[in-house]
């Protein structure tokens, strides 16, 4: 009897191995992107991105928190025929590598940089999105050369906390507690990001769902808690005076996340968007009327004609 045990026991540890070695990475699971993707190496980490269009100025597209290259797909289709477009997955998402890494504004900004230096991109106009736009404000007052121009899409950064709210949030955030959210708080999640939501969203939302089978899942939870810690331990208002590009600053005026209704409930998005007025030398504030903080993927036509009059203004 003993014997039949220890038996038993052997099987399911050999039987949990076999499905830990079959299980796939993330790149393998996610739905494809709506474009083809590329893939290069920076310091040893793979890189994937979509590049699309062939034109004089280059948009290159900055993703946000638990998000992806993919997110930029509604505005890609549009611009691709003016500039040329290129969307990267930031380490630690998407299909791109997921190291042990600090996840700092301004280790994104390394990353964007060397990413700028291997592809031999020029006439580089930045377009950062929520943490995408903390990074991209890094990213323009450590390297002022290498852009021409700067796009902000309802960028983190912009909004301040107290050392204890910050604390508290990043013993909140836990890997554990993004590994461990429902399925029902992720369908929750997504829906905070829109005023209305999309349909087209619910491929986000399935992929987060299938994510959670995957062999590097928990490096993507690290990632994700990494990168708010990053976040909060690196604040950028500072960094903000020293952006000499022509900047543009976009929010949706219905924004469920930015400012942050629990620890900032007395601040609106204006008063969120007046603190880039305060502090970038020349910049332009708007907002899109009925949307969320997802609001290049909810409101496309407004943000592509934004980006467009911009990026071709004198």
């Amino acid at each position: 009897m003993k014997r039949f045990g220890i038996v038993l026991l052997i099987l399911f540890f050999n039987a949990t191995l076999f499905s830990q070695n079959t299980k796939k990475p993330m790149k393998e699971l996610l739905s494809d992107y709506n474009f083809k993707t590329h893939a290069i190496t920076i310091d040893s980490l793979e890189i994937n991105y979509i590049k699309e269009g062939n034109n004089k100025i280059t948009l290159l597209f900055v993703h946000g928190l638990s998000s992806n290259s993919d997110a930029w797909s509604k505005n890609i289709a549009s611009l691709k025929d003016q500039y040329t477009c290129i969307a990267l997955d930031l380490p630690g998402y998407g299909k791109s590598s997921k190291p042990d890494a600090v996840y700092t504004p301004s280790f994104f900004a390394e990353v964007l940089y060397k990413f700028i230096e291997k592809l031999q991109l020029k006439n580089v106009v930045l377009v950062g999105h929520s943490m995408g736009g903390q990074a991209s404000i890094k990213f323009a007052a450590a390297y002022p050369n290498t852009i021409e121009k700067l796009i902000l899409v309802a960028p983190a950064g912009l909004e301040q906390f107290t050392a204890t709210n910050a604390t508290f949030m990043k013993g909140y955030f836990s890997p554990e507690m993004v590994k461990n959210t429902t399925d029902a708080q992720i369908e929750k999640n997504y829906a905070l990001n829109f005023h209305t939501i999309p349909e087209s969203v619910s491929k986000m939302i399935e992929d987060r769902k299938k994510i959670k089978e995957a062999s590097d899942f928990e490096a993507h939870c690290d990632a994700i808690a990494n990168s708010i810690s990053g976040m909060l331990d690196e604040p950028v208002i500072k960094d903000l005076e020293a952006i000499s590009q022509p900047t543009l600053v976009v929010f949706g005026d219905m924004d469920a996340l930015i400012p942050n209704r629990y620890f900032n409930p007395k601040l609106s998005v204006e008063d969120v968007g007046n603190v880039a007025k305060k502090y970038i030398k020349s910049v332009k504030v708007k907002y899109i009327k009925d949307a969320g903080h997802f609001v290049q993927y909810e409101k496309p036509s407004e943000i592509n004609m934004l980006i467009q009059q911009f990026v071709d203004a004198e």
